[in-house]
């Protein structure tokens, strides 16, 4: 909204056209995102649901009876500062309501007295990932000249070619998985929030220095997205909620996000990576995500459904069996995995970024 006043009101008064700069709109974005969750949301636990704790974990009991659901305090936030300073467009617009709508799902399971069970669950996130990846595809196709869906990988130079239904499959794949492992890893205090506000900040640095700006796109030899700052805008609104929320979740937390903060997150990085039409980059956001979190995911699945056991020796989410086994605080899982996954996410981009 304020970059379309911006343009309206520069005729008229000058400086109004630093609205249209979106320097200025994601420093905005960041920075009331932070301040307002950081000052508003203690107002609101008193009007949350309260956690019941999560079986076979440790330390459940210190969780338990805390305010959770917080996303939905925050994640609507979010969307609320997206509509002021983003550029919006139909599919940055869906993306926000299907954001809400995910958030949505969690929260009401966080409320509800029994929980909605993993297969409910998996077929709501099952169906808004198959949504969202078919709003892609389209918004994908008709941003291309020619109408058809490319890839770019490291170690190739030219695009891929990806016919419409193999890239709604790989979406739906990616959001799904995404949304489930970044919702495992939300149990030490400050974790996933911190795990995803690197995921956050290395795609808004994607998006608006490197994909969206058309000398270094060119330099590097990747693809331009023409509204990637504007991407950007979005995902640095989102940082900067989960930064006020993150104040008040840090060891030992105040409030938990739930659900409802946990599956939106994971939601929007699923949906951000596909935007870039590189599958791979979900390894510079996220890879200590779906170490922690996806396999504890296939090893049940795997026990469930063909009685076959990996992984006997290892607790999963991962971040229980290094404070279990190897007696690593709070603190301490929430240090040394956010150094791996700094270390991950530059190894990752200068690999993607540089070997082509």
């Amino acid at each position: 909204m304020l970059y379309y006043l911006g343009g309206i009101l520069t005729e008229y008064f000058g400086p109004a056209r630093l609205l249209q700069s979106y320097t200025i709109l994601i420093a905005l974005a960041l920075y009331s995102g932070f301040l307002i969750v950081r000052y508003f949301l203690p107002s609101f636990y008193n009007l949350l649901p309260h956690d019941r704790g999560r079986e076979f974990t440790i330390n459940a009991e210190a969780a338990k009876g805390k305010p959770t659901g917080a996303g939905v305090v925050w994640v609507s936030a979010f969307v609320i500062l997206s509509l002021i300073f983003v550029p919006l467009d139909w599919m940055k617009c869906s993306c926000l309501i299907l954001t809400w709508l995910m958030m949505l799902t969690g929260y009401l399971d966080d409320h509800s007295i029994n929980s909605w069970g993993e297969y409910r669950k998996a077929l709501l996130d099952l169906f808004i990932a198959v949504l969202a990846s078919v709003l892609l595809a389209f918004y994908l196709i008709y941003s291309s000249g020619d109408r058809k869906i490319y890839f770019w990988i490291p170690f190739v130079t030219h695009e891929l070619y990806v016919a419409p239904w193999l890239f709604v499959i790989i979406s739906t794949i990616m959001i799904w998985a995404s949304i489930n492992t970044t919702n495992c890893t939300d149990g030490v205090d400050g974790l996933s929030s911190t795990l995803v506000l690197v995921a956050l900040i290395t795609m808004g640095v994607v998006f608006y220095f490197i994909l969206g700006h058309k000398d270094i796109s060119e330099y590097l030899l990747v693809p331009h997205i023409k509204d990637g700052a504007a991407w950007a805008v979005m995902t640095f609104a989102l940082a900067g909620v989960l930064m006020g929320y993150l104040w008040h979740n840090a060891f030992p937390s105040n409030v938990l996000m739930g659900d409802a903060g946990s599956r939106a997150l994971g939601f929007y990085i699923g949906v951000c990576v596909m935007v870039t039409r590189n599958p791979f980059i979900i390894l510079a956001t996220s890879s200590l995500i779906f170490v922690n979190g996806g396999l504890g995911l296939v090893k049940v699945f795997l026990k469930r459904f063909f009685k076959i056991s990996i992984f006997t020796n290892i607790r999963f989410p991962l971040h229980d069996h290094m404070r279990k086994n190897h007696g690593w605080s709070p603190t301490q899982v929430l240090i040394k995995f956010l150094i791996i996954q700094i270390l991950i996410t530059v190894a990752v981009l200068g690999i993607i970024f540089k070997v082509r």
